[in-house]
C-alpha cells in the first residue's frame, strides 16, 4: 500500500518449481512436445512462497506476472514454440487462480521469426478472453539475431491490430541476444535489453504506428532502455547539419503535410523498472509522469543486491521514489497505481 492505495506492478515475471525448467530441456532435448506439464498447487505454491514473501516486503499488492524473457524460447522452432508458449501461459494462469487478489497475467506469444504476428493472434486472444490476461509481452526480436522487422513494420501490424481491439496493451521487453560478439559477458540479455528497447522507442516514435492504431497502448520496459542524451525535439538537424561548425546555416527540412505531428504521449508508455535512483529519476523527467508506471522486476535481478542509497533490496523502488522530491504525493501515486489502471483498462482492482 502506499498513501492508503494499492500498490500494481506492472513487471513481474513468473516463480516456478524447477519442474517447469526441466520440461523445457527435455522438450528441446526430445525434439517433442507431447504431454502438458501438470504442476500441482502444493509444488506450485512452494515457488511462490518466495514470490510472495518478496512482494509483501516491497509493499506491493498486484502483480503483473509474464514469463520469464529469457525462457521463452522463441529462438526454437516454430513447432516448439507454440506448444510452449501454450503451456507457459496455462500455468501463469494457474498461479493467477490459486492467488486472484496478488497476481494478473501477461500472456506469451508464439512468436517466430519465419511467422508474422498474424500467428500471434490466436494465442493472445485466447489469454485474454478465456485466461483473463490483461496484455502480453513482446519481444523485438524473437531470433536474438537483429533480423525481425522493427517494430514500425507491417509485420507487427496484425498484433497491433488485435492489441487494440483487445484493448490489451503490449509491453516490450526483449530476450537473449546470439550476438557473437557479446560471448563471455555475464548475463549479456541485459545489454540486449537497452539496445532493443531503446531501438523500439525510436521506431515507434518516428512511425505511423499509433495514427494507424489510434487506441493501441505499447510499455516499454527498463524506463525504455536507454535515456535520451540530447535536449530538445528529437526531430530537428543534428551534429554537423544542426550547426556544428561555426558560420554553418542551416533550415528546417521541407514539411511533406500540414498534419500537426500527433501526441502519442498516451500511446507508448514506460516502466520504471531501473535499479540506479539517478538513472530512474531522468527517465521520469524525461517521459513525463503520466507515462511513467511503477515496475520492479521483482523477484529477479535486483532481489539479492543493495541499494546503498536506501539499504533495501536494488528492486525495492517506493524507498527510492520516495526519495524524489520534485514529485508530488499525486505524481507518485499516478506512477504506483494511476497509470496502471488507466493505460491497462481491463485490470480491475478492488
Amino acid at each position: 500500500m502506499y498513501n492508503g492505495q494499492k500498490v500494481i506492478d506492472v513487471h513481474g515475471h513468473m516463480s516456478t518449481p524447477p519442474h517447469y525448467r526441466a520440461y523445457a530441456y527435455n522438450m528441446v532435448a526430445l525434439r517433442t512436445a507431447e504431454g502438458a506439464l501438470a504442476i500441482s498447487n502444493e509444488l506450485m505454491q512452494t515457488a511462490l512462497d518466495r514470490h510472495l514473501k518478496v512482494m509483501d516486503e516491497r509493499n506491493i499488492d498486484l502483480q503483473m506476472i509474464s514469463p520469464r524473457p529469457v525462457a521463452m524460447m522463441h529462438w526454437e522452432r516454430p513447432f516448439l514454440v507454440e506448444a510452449w508458449t501454450r503451456m507457459t501461459n496455462d500455468i501463469i494462469h494457474q498461479q493467477t487462480l490459486m492467488h486472484p487478489t496478488r497476481y494478473v497475467g501477461i500472456a506469451q506469444l508464439p512468436q517466430h521469426i519465419s511467422q508474422d504476428t498474424s500467428h500471434c493472434v490466436a494465442e493472445f486472444r485466447r489469454s485474454v478472453q478465456e485466461l483473463g490476461f490483461v496484455g502480453a509481452l513482446v519481444n523485438p526480436d524473437p531470433n536474438g539475431d537483429r533480423q525481425t522487422p522493427g517494430m514500425n513494420a507491417p509485420y507487427w501490424f496484425p498484433l497491433y491490430e488485435e492489441s487494440q481491439r483487445l484493448r490489451a496493451p503490449l509491453i516490450v521487453h526483449p530476450s537473449i541476444s546470439r550476438d557473437p560478439r557479446l560471448d563471455g559477458i555475464p548475463h549479456s540479455y541485459q545489454y540486449n535489453n537497452i539496445t532493443e528497447e531503446a531501438l523500439a522507442v525510436l521506431l515507434l516514435e518516428h512511425s505511423d504506428v499509433f495514427q494507424r492504431y489510434p487506441e493501441l497502448r505499447i510499455v516499454v520496459c527498463h524506463c525504455g532502455g536507454a535515456l535520451d542524451r540530447t535536449l530538445g525535439d528529437r526531430g530537428r538537424p543534428s551534429g554537423e547539419m544542426g550547426g556544428g561548425q561555426v558560420g554553418m546555416a542551416t533550415r528546417e527540412p521541407a514539411r511533406t503535410t500540414d498534419a500537426p505531428k500527433r501526441d502519442i504521449s498516451q500511446n507508448l508508455l514506460f516502466d520504471m523498472c531501473a535499479y540506479d535512483g539517478d538513472f530512474m529519476a531522468t527517465a521520469i523527467r524525461q517521459r513525463g509522469v503520466d507515462r511513467m508506471l511503477f515496475g520492479t522486476e521483482a523477484p529477479g535481478s535486483g532481489t539479492a543486491t543493495l541499494n546503498p542509497a536506501t539499504n533495501r533490496p536494488s528492486d525495492d523502488l517506493i524507498p527510492v521514489l520516495e526519495q524524489m522530491t520534485f514529485l508530488s504525493t499525486e505524481d507518485k501515486v499516478k506512477i504506483l497505481r494511476g497509470n496502471a489502471l488507466k493505460y491497462f483498462p481491463l485490470l480491475k482492482v478492488s
